[in-house]
């Protein structure tokens, strides 16, 4: 059964975020070795239940918070997405080292992402 195993937070200023996280979660908070400005989310140990995240230079004032499902076959969820009336908003994209993503909105408006682990995407 996909589960939620990421979320990201859009910010107008990443490094004023980070220090709140960090300060009222004492959440860990590293720059991605990647070629995005982006940085990772460590919320806790593994071996709780949680997950991890990101955060990521707001591109639209009304962007949302973020939750990434993972998902075996990219392609076909989105044609699932789609059959049940859900939109896909963002079209499938490589995530360097990490695999494929695509966001979706669901027949509420909310918007998902959907993961493909695939660590050869480029």
């Amino acid at each position: 059964m996909p589960r939620p195993f990421h979320f990201e937070i859009p910010a107008d200023q990443p490094e004023r975020a980070i220090r709140f996280y960090q300060s009222v979660f004492d959440w860990k908070i590293r720059k991605w070795d990647g070629p995005a400005d982006y940085w990772t989310i460590e919320t806790g140990p593994a071996s709780e239940p949680g997950i991890d995240g990101g955060i990521l230079q707001k591109r639209d004032p009304a962007q949302p918070c973020v939750n990434t499902i993972a998902i075996a076959d990219l392609d076909a969820a989105v044609r699932a997405v789609e059959a049940a009336g859900g939109k896909s908003v963002l079209p499938k994209m490589p995530v360097q080292g990490i695999g494929w993503l695509a966001y979706c909105k669901d027949t509420e408006g909310n918007m998902f992402g959907l993961m493909q682990m695939d660590a050869s995407a480029k």
